[in-house]
């Protein structure tokens, strides 16, 4: 055994006592128990801001215990503290917004517990150094969100989502157990870091096999295309459970790559796996999006778009950012949901616009010519100061460039004003020297942990082509979209898309899910 690396392993029994307590108490009856849960999550925070200061005063570390294919590791590095505390941020945030929410229902106590547990589960995910640990808080995770998810089991539609997000769940914990044995069969070692080392000195067929089982546990478990269907129907739980899960628990998929991904670029298949995977659910998931009239369920589908991004990134070697995504979409979809009910109070209030200008064709390719010529020059001044960024990364950022494009085209319409015009223009360029510092941030915080992307083959830049011609089509189609959406094959094409191209209904029916609405 080690010498401790680090106070943030007692945050997750510091949470588990508590929600012991909660357990315990007879009728489920709250008294002071969401004022220990609130002081609870809070300490855990306090821990995880310690574990940083020591990461920066000793270095990362390993806490283990027993060996061979027992070898339980907990891991003290970049990556562990900064997941750890995001992780212990959000958990805070949701559990004081839950002492509000939940306020005087007659099972309180009982969800600040399982609240708790399964928060405590995510903290042991995110500070995993061994496989045995990785699975079985993988498997704790999946466990606690069930019973959240089934806090009000008398809805129907809760009972649904729980039996789905139970088989996709439960069958990404099988691959990754799975994926544990073969990479001890392997490199004879379930420490993460370990096997990532050997890794690099290439894969035999029982790794390379491993490595396809992990992109097949974090794809099931980031709700990728088509098996997503179980994370736009969690809103029958409560709102918390939708922030938790939503900011914290839908990542852990990310984590997994991240953490392994050493392993996983050593394999040009499970890369190139990921950048179509990922590719094409953050396109399907952003179009389906636009389509929902519903606050929450429109941030649910917005999530399936973010995660398939973050694959993406993963696909193309770009790890550092992937953790910045991360990082980043928590908070922004912790704030999102839990102030969900003011926004649409906000909204509502507010005096509707006038006519929108619509751009036409011509506008469209000169927001576009204008913004790519903008991320052009801003890539050019960053590789003169920082040196050269990879393909990859120039890729990427021409991408989300183009998403601004959309904006700079109603700037360009006929009917815009000039001020408006300027606004869209600087916007672009804002994004595009955002992009890259936020690029050469993330370097410094976790490139030395994380490897750097590989020189793009045959194969890897066709899929880098492929990239940025399928999102600059979409791109342009919903520039373009106001132009023809009065035809009758948009109207249809909307009410498809407002339903998935039910695809979960086809899921649905495939794992008895109906039925399975009807008893738990």
């Amino acid at each position: 055994m080690n010498a401790l690396p680090s106070m943030t392993v007692f945050a997750p029994i510091l949470l588990l006592a508590v929600a012991a307590i909660a357990a315990s108490r007879p009728n489920n009856r709250p008294g002071l128990l969401p004022r220990w849960a609130e002081v609870a999550a809070l300490a855990s925070l306090g821990l995880a801001i310690f574990g940083v200061g020591q990461l920066l005063v000793q270095g990362a570390k390993t806490l283990s215990f027993g060996s061979g294919a027992g070898l339980f590791a907990f891991r003290l590095d970049a990556i562990t503290s900064t997941m750890t505390l995001l992780v212990s941020f959000v958990g805070w945030v949701v559990v004081r917004y839950a002492r509000s929410y939940l306020d005087g229902e007659a099972r309180e106590g009982a969800f600040h517990g399982l609240l708790l547990a399964t928060l405590a589960a995510v903290l042991v995910l995110v500070q995993a150094g061994s496989f045995g640990v990785l699975a079985l808080a993988f498997v704790a995770v999946g466990l606690g969100l069930r019973q959240l998810l089934l806090f009000y089991p008398d809805r129907a539609e809760a009972r649904r989502a729980a039996t789905k997000f139970t088989l996709v769940w439960g069958a990404g914990d099988a691959a990754l157990i799975l994926a544990a044995g073969l990479f001890w069969a392997a490199f004879g070692t379930t420490d993460l870091v370990a096997v990532g080392a050997a890794a690099q000195n290439g894969l035999p067929l029982a790794g390379s096999v491993a490595v396809a089982l992990v992109v097949l546990a974090a794809v099931l478990k980031t709700a990728t295309f088509p098996l997503h269907g179980w994370l736009t129907e969690v809103m029958e739980a409560p709102t918390p459970v939708s922030a938790l899960l939503h900011a914290g628990i839908i990542n852990g998929g990310g984590l997994l790559l991240i953490r392994l991904a050493e392993v996983v670029q050593a394999s040009p298949g499970a890369m190139a796996a990921l950048v179509m995977l990922g590719g094409f659910t953050a396109l399907f998931g952003a179009t389906v999006m636009l389509t929902q009239s519903a606050v929450k369920t429109a941030l649910a589908w917005s999530t399936v778009a973010q995660m398939g991004f973050m694959l993406l990134q993963c696909g193309l070697g770009l790890w550092p950012l992937a953790l910045l995504h991360i990082v980043a979409h928590s908070l922004y979809k912790a704030h999102a949901f839990l102030s969900s009910g003011t926004a649409v109070r906000a909204v509502a209030a507010i005096r509707r616009p006038g006519p929108v200008a619509a751009p036409g064709l011509g506008a469209v390719a000169k927001a576009f010519a204008v913004a790519l010529v903008l991320y052009a020059a801003v890539a050019i001044g960053f590789a003169a100061i920082a040196g050269p960024k990879s393909a990859q990364a120039v890729a990427l950022g021409a991408i989300l460039v183009f998403g601004v494009a959309y904006l700079v085209a109603q700037g360009l319409a006929d009917a815009a004003p000039k001020a408006l015009t300027q606004r869209t223009a600087l916007a672009s360029l804002g994004a595009a020297v955002a992009y890259f510092s936020f690029q050469l941030i993330a370097g410094v915080l976790w490139g030395a942990s994380l490897p750097t992307p590989p020189a793009p083959d045959a194969l890897e830049w066709g899929l880098i082509v492929l990239a940025i011609l399928s999102f600059g089509l979409v791109a342009v189609a919903q520039a373009l979209f106001p132009l023809w959406a009065h035809h009758p094959a948009a109207a249809g094409l909307r009410v498809h898309l407002a339903n998935g191209l039910y695809l979960n209904a086809v899921l649905d029916r495939l794992i008895g899910g109906f039925r399975a609405s009807r008893s738990l």
